[in-house]
């Protein structure tokens, strides 16, 4: 049987796409990249937001280059070959990006040795709370199955939204914090479209925080046309997606 996933559309496109062209040179890094993956939307972010030069080579994840998969073994996007040596995981080349170009403003981490410590706390928050409990909204089938995981989404987003300091988390500088989080905000239209989610459902704090994070540059200019996401969310709502983090999600595995 074929792989449905097989027909994800190829290339970004409308902001994002503007941004690959600009990036077609080669360069010390290149980014290996799937336009509609949040985890790569991450690293673009961070890339974009500290004007880091690199090459973005758009990555075919069901027809992986040999070179590619020698980079990775795991297959997954995003990855980094820098000076011929390779990294990948979204929040370690986040965090290598801010070792290797140490020059480049603004940074994402604070100096500041509690400050930093406290943005990872809050960095393993989203990956452990709110990025699982937003998949189990998505991929739930059954009423009260998305009532419950709409609640458990809910709680995770309104305890985050707390603590925000605001206009970003940790005040008025955007960190890695606003980085991890920023792609299922730009996402979050589907829950609200297909599972009763709503912005002022979680707390008028979250609402603002959301609002004002979805405007952000980095975000919007790394954001295909909404269209070409339709069909790939589509599966995860019919709990259909091959994805292995669609897969740890359905066996109630850690996202890996």
């Amino acid at each position: 049987m074929s792989n449905p996933d097989r027909h994800i559309h190829p290339v970004a496109t409308g902001n994002a796409a503007q941004v690959v062209a600009k990036h077609d040179a080669p360069q010390e890094l290149v980014f290996y990249a799937g336009w509609f993956c949040p985890y790569v939307q991450r690293t673009w972010i961070a890339l974009e937001e500290r004007g880091i030069p690199y090459q973005y080579k758009e990555v075919n994840p069901y027809l992986k280059e040999k070179h590619f998969l020698e980079i990775n073994p795991k297959g997954l996007v995003p990855a980094v070959e820098y000076q011929g040596k390779a990294l990948y995981e979204s929040l370690v080349l986040c965090e290598f990006l801010e070792d290797a170009y140490p020059t480049n403003e603004p940074k994402l981490l604070p100096s500041d040795p509690f400050e930093r410590a406290y943005t990872r706390l809050w960095v393993d928050y989203i990956n452990k709370s709110i990025v699982p409990a937003q998949m189990r909204l998505t991929q739930a089938q059954d009423p009260e199955k998305q009532k419950a995981a709409l609640e458990e989404a809910n709680k995770a987003l309104r305890t985050f939204a707390a603590e925000a300091k605001g206009p970003y988390f940790l005040g008025d500088n955007f960190s890695l914090v606003d980085v991890t989080i920023a792609p299922w905000v730009a996402r979050d239209y589907i829950v609200r479209e297909h599972r009763g989610y709503t912005r002022e459902g979680v707390s008028a704090l979250w609402k603002k925080y959301a609002d004002h994070l979805e405007k952000r540059p980095s975000l919007v200019n790394t954001t295909s046309e909404r269209v070409h996401y339709a069909d790939i969310y589509g599966r995860y709502l019919r709990d259909e997606a091959q994805s292995e983090a669609a897969k740890a999600i359905r066996a109630g595995r850690v996202i890996p």
